[in-house]
């Protein structure tokens, strides 16, 4: 019999598992990839990151979230025998101004988190959707949901508003900032590993798909570019990022589009996407030679050195930098880019560990890391904590 926590974060077309042990130890990862489309796939992960074996399944068995939910864990199973889930912990993109920890899924939470949908209609939906199909393929297992929002909630109120009527703020229309389960698994492996570094002044980038930088101070959160949505901040595979208001009010009164349109615009067809005309990642880029790559990626840096450089001046300075997510950890160009352009700030790097993505690369003042994040182990830690496993 294997015992083991099961942690969910769902998409719009994607659904990622993870299986721990109650000692939290990984045993397994799966990503269904093109939910309900013709296309979709399942690739399974043992602990070590190898492939394993995938079972004969057909587009039927990925039509929907509980579905597909039931296809991975019968295929987990042909490697882990006996299994049994014993707790299943979510990733839920917004928790609102009322969620600032981990809690169980009751009825009464989760209709209130579909009134928040609107804040983040890209995102919540799928996430609630994950969390009801668990809960009908598992019933009386307990569930946990974990808010990306949550690790932002303490922000000084000059970092919570916009210049609004004070009647708009009221009503949600703030920063909330997101990724904050990535940033928390940050925040824990330098408590646990540096703590000299942590009790500094801390920006964690955060730069993947969907890209954010964080300020930290004494394992909190002080500032983040992220805002009211996942649209924010820096410009992202997709996404555009900070974008003048102006920019829309044109588009809807000389361009006549939409809200669905100017919504697909944004977040599907700009960001590195939109700027190159050839892809969203960053890996294509690099290897690029069509001069328009060169400039995204130009732009991308640009953007993300000046937001380090605003999230310094918001903690009074910066005593450690640490770059995760897929183009945070795998992209040596961009984080020498971007370091270079801080080198001002005290931020200096070896060409030689940024290439070989050592962890440690600085030699200047500023201690600058390459640390893998993992949301999932953050999941299955409140998981195991909120249910007292």
């Amino acid at each position: 019999m294997t015992r083991a926590i099961l942690t969910l974060n769902a998409g719009s077309s994607s659904l990622k598992l993870g299986l721990f042990d109650e000692e939290l130890t990984a045993l397994a990862t799966a990503h269904v990839d093109r939910l309900a489309a013709p296309e979709a796939s399942l690739k399974l992960k043992d602990a070590e990151g190898a492939a394993m074996p995938v079972p004969n399944l057909g587009p039927d068995d990925f039509a929907t979230h509980t579905l597909a939910l039931r296809s991975a864990l019968s295929a987990f199973r042909n490697d882990l025998p006996g299994l049994e889930i014993i707790a299943i912990g979510h990733r839920i993109v917004h928790g609102g101004v009322d969620h600032a920890e981990p809690e169980p899924v009751t009825e009464v939470l989760l209709d209130h988190l579909e009134r928040l949908s609107p804040f983040a209609p890209l995102h919540q939906p799928h996430n609630l959707a994950g969390v009801r199909a668990s809960t009908e393929a598992f019933p009386g297992v307990p569930n946990v949901v974990c808010f990306d929002t949550a690790f932002h909630r303490g922000h000084p109120f000059v970092e919570d508003t916009y210049a609004l009527p004070r009647h708009y703020y009221e009503k949600g229309l703030r920063r909330y900032g997101f990724h904050g389960l990535s940033y928390e698994y940050i925040d824990s492996v330098l408590a646990a590993e540096e703590p000299e570094v942590r009790a500094g002044r801390v920006v964690v980038a955060h730069l993947g798909s969907g890209a954010s930088i964080c300020a930290i101070r004494g394992g909190k959160s002080i500032a983040s570019t992220m805002g009211f949505s996942t649209l924010s901040g820096l410009p992202m595979g997709s996404r555009a990022g900070e974008l003048d208001a102006g920019v829309v009010l044109y588009l809807m009164d000389q361009e006549k589009m939409g809200a669905a349109e100017i919504t697909e615009l944004l977040f599907k067809r700009s960001g590195l996407l939109g700027m190159s005309g050839v892809s969203n990642d960053m890996r294509t880029l690099e290897a690029s030679k069509d001069p328009h790559a060169r400039e995204a990626i130009d732009y991308f840096c640009h953007r993300v050195a000046r937001e380090i450089a605003s999230l310094a001046a918001a903690m009074g300075g910066i005593d450690g930098l640490v770059f995760c997510g897929g183009i945070g950890e795998n992209s040596a160009l961009v984080r020498a880019e971007v370091c270079e352009a801080l080198g001002w700030a005290g931020v200096e790097v070896d060409a030689e560990a940024n290439a070989t993505h050592a962890r440690a690369i600085s030699t200047g003042r500023v201690a600058v890391r390459v640390i893998p994040t993992n949301e999932e182990l953050v999941i299955a830690r409140a998981a195991k904590g909120a249910l007292k496993l």
